[in-house]
């Protein structure tokens, strides 16, 4: 018997209930975790809220870090007693899970499990985002919506370390700090500012950025498009703000021609091409380029607090919830 939190219908945090349950062992190609840290996502609060429908009642949660329980059949990777981290469909929100072993990735000496469960989901995302989808170079200028957060630091800290030039956007005053410790070159305070584009084009002598990282969604894409260089790439991977509306192919000729990508990190980190964004992102903490801050941590009861805190933008760095 072990507790996880539950949720039966779309709603607030309120809708979460911690019960008891008996987890069935491992079927083939799973492996169960006890899980020391939870990491806390925007993708949560999307499934939470139907806005990213998903079967109800559900555990929810993507991320976790602990130690491997029991193996199932056809398992060679991992055995009782390592240290594993894991994204997923669900199912983080509890004291044990029982998760494919083809979306877990072995955690090296030297990386505490919350740290892990705090960059598993998020790092494999900037991961993503500035090898894959933008292969950031150096002396690029890139655009980083919510700079402070979790997803925001983890990608200031990279992005940096390639050499590109960081103009960051943040929330309040009190952020500034935060993504200037992170490394960005610049930072724009969204709700100080008239014109985020237009500060951006003073920045950067009129000529804009080569990629705008966009996780806020409705709120800053026009900014964020208006703020691109000819044939600049908008990237847009969140919904903090609202679901992004339809843009006609037109408007993206007309504005320079520009790329747009909305992509999902579960297309790019399959099987066959997680082990090798793992050992990336890991390499990236070992050598001090990625600097993990947790900022807050709360029990698995208090789940609730923990999506109002996220809810809120008033977090810097990752929300980690402890079993």
């Amino acid at each position: 018997m072990s507790k996880a939190v539950f949720i039966d219908e779309p709603g607030g945090p309120e809708k979460f209930e911690l019960r008891n349950r008996d987890l069935e062992p491992p079927s083939a190609g799973q492996i169960r975790i006890r899980q020391s840290a939870i990491g806390l996502n925007f993708i949560d609060i999307y499934q939470r809220t139907g806005l990213y429908p998903v079967s109800m009642p559900a555990v929810l949660g993507t991320e976790a870090a602990g130690v491997v329980e029991a193996v199932g059949e056809g398992i060679d990777a991992f055995k009782k007693g390592d240290r594993v981290a894991y994204i997923g469909g669900g199912g983080a929100y509890a004291e044990e899970a029982n998760v494919p072993a083809a979306m877990a990735a072995k955690v090296p000496d030297g990386v505490p499990d919350d740290v892990a469960a705090a960059i598993f989901l998020k790092g494999l995302t900037v991961e993503m985002l500035v090898r894959q989808v933008f292969p950031l170079k150096k002396n690029n200028a890139c655009l980083i919506h919510a700079a402070a957060g979790g997803v925001g630091v983890l990608l200031t800290q990279w992005a940096k370390h390639i050499g590109a030039r960081v103009i960051a956007v943040v929330g309040n005053e009190a952020k500034v700090a935060v993504a200037k410790e992170n490394g960005a070159d610049d930072v724009i305070i969204r709700t100080k500012t008239d014109s985020i584009a237009a500060d951006v084009r003073s920045i950067t002598g009129g000529l804009g950025v080569q990629v705008a990282y966009d996780s806020v969604g409705a709120a800053t894409f026009e900014a964020s498009l208006d703020s691109l260089a000819m044939r600049g790439h908008m990237v847009t991977f969140g919904n903090a703000s609202g679901p992004v509306p339809a843009v006609a192919p037109l408007e993206l000729s007309r504005r320079g021609s520009l790329t747009l990508t909305r992509p999902t990190l579960f297309h790019y980190a399959t099987p066959d091409r997680l082990p090798a964004m793992a050992a990336a992102l890991f390499e990236m903490v070992a050598k001090g380029a990625l600097k993990p801050k947790i900022s807050h941590r709360f029990n698995l009861a208090d789940i609730a607090d923990a999506h109002r805190l996220l809810e809120s933008g008033e977090s810097a760095g990752a929300i980690v919830v402890m079993p």
